[in-house]
């Protein structure tokens, strides 16, 4: 292997991923075997999160960055002028053994521009996973990406292979990929996704009668939808999230701010990344997945984005004075995780702890509830602790609590060459 080859290409393909911001925590059980190396069990991976958004303990890269594509918001569009290079299957699986064997990394995130075809960079990223993990011995941990239009047939031989794939939806509505992307369509983004649920719901029928069953991407798919480059509103995102939780069972999906890296007439004139946008998303997101909300419970018709002003939760509270306050005593766990201030960890310990006995305001303290918020929202034994119950009063305290604790937006790529 060239080295100064490689590193260049190395520096041209990790720069060119830093805006995929879909790999996480992988959630593989993935053992290392006799004489293999890694291992992705649990303990296997440590993940983190460096400024720009990349999963540190993984090589994250593209496999090329030339693209038949010309997506408007990209920087490794067809028609953008830069500096183009790719590595081959068994390149990228050298690579990472090496760098796994200098303790760099504990796996591989692969993402590709759409070279001469879906089909064929599909089959590219096949014969890299097949040989990291046929020739190579790997089992640690391998997220690639599903390409949007590729043939179901080849999506189910690399799920083979990996512990996670990601279909990337990139803008959320039909609207904004015939503005920005008229090569992509809603329709060759979601077959690939409704393959890979297939082939899990497959695995995990086959697991039943045999745990020798092969394994399909074991750690699930994600996607990675892009705010702030089409004019969608928070409504619409938070309701196609909510359909692809329900419908092809995703365990995640990334919300990443639009990073204005290009211009053109058909993209906003933005100054910086709507990161606090980005930020409420998140939070509306784990209400969707562990606080029980619907998208229409959280935003309406009336009020379709947020108020970046304070948390989805708040508004949602402050925008029904005619259920507040509940009684701690009596709330059911479902309504005990609407409270703003208190979480699935706090409702459970107060389900538990009120078994045994009426709690008070003090006891809810001594359970480590945090009640600095929940105490406009709630009674103990009858007795209300929040000065007032008047929204507008609510509102202003919450906002001073909100100051104090003030969200900071940061540079994304601070530090980083573009």
């Amino acid at each position: 292997m060239k080295w100064d080859v490689m590193q260049k290409k190395l520096t041209i393909l990790s720069d060119a991923a830093k805006y995929d911001v879909s790999c996480s925590s992988s959630g593989s059980r993935r053992e290392n075997k006799a004489g293999g190396i890694g291992n992705g069990a649990y303990g296997g991976i440590c993940h983190t999160w460096s400024a720009d958004g990349r999963c540190v303990s993984l090589l994250k890269i593209l496999m090329t960055n030339y693209c038949i594509y010309d997506c408007a918001y990209c920087v490794n569009r067809r028609s953008h002028e830069t500096e183009r290079a790719m590595l081959s299957p068994e390149e990228i699986a050298e690579l990472t053994v090496e760098f796994y064997r200098r303790n760099y990394i504990e796996g591989l995130f692969l993402s590709s521009g759409v070279y001469r075809s879906p089909d064929e960079t599909t089959e590219l990223l096949i014969r890299t996973a097949k040989t990291l993990r046929e020739e190579k011995n790997f089992n640690g941990y391998i997220h690639m990406k599903g390409i949007p239009g590729t043939d179901p047939r080849l999506i189910r031989e690399l799920g083979k292979y990996v512990d996670r794939m990601s279909v990337n939806i990139e803008l959320p509505s039909s609207a904004g990929l015939k503005l920005l992307a008229p090569q992509k369509t809603k329709e060759n983004i979601l077959l690939p996704m409704r393959e890979i649920r297939s082939g899990i719901a497959e695995r995990k029928e086959n697991r039943k009668a045999s745990r020798k069953a092969p394994a399909f991407v074991p750690a699930g798919q994600t996607t990675q939808l892009i705010i702030g480059a089409t004019p969608d509103s928070d409504r619409t995102i938070l309701r196609l999230s909510e359909a692809l939780y329900k419908q092809v069972e995703l365990k995640r999906v990334y919300y990443s701010a639009y990073v204005p890296a290009m211009t053109g007439p058909n993209l906003p004139a933005l100054t910086q990344p709507p990161l606090l946008r980005e930020h409420r998303l998140y939070q509306a997101d784990w209400l969707l997945r562990y606080y029980q909300f619907s998208a229409d419970e959280i935003l309406t018709d009336a009020e379709p984005d947020f108020d970046l002003h304070l948390d989805p939760k708040a508004c949602w509270a402050l925008r029904h004075p005619e259920i507040f306050p509940v009684e701690i005593n009596k709330a059911s766990y479902h309504m005990l995780l609407r409270v703003p201030g208190i979480g699935v960890t706090s409702a459970r310990r107060i389900c538990a702890a009120r078994r045994s006995a009426w709690l008070s305001y003090d006891t809810l303290r001594r359970l480590g509830i945090v009640l600095k918020r929940a105490k406009y929202f709630i009674t103990c034994r009858g007795r209300f602790y929040g000065e007032s119950d008047r929204p507008d009063y609510i509102r202003s305290r919450l906002l001073d609590a909100e100051q104090a604790g003030r969200y900071e937006p940061m540079d994304l790529f601070a530090g980083v060459n573009s």
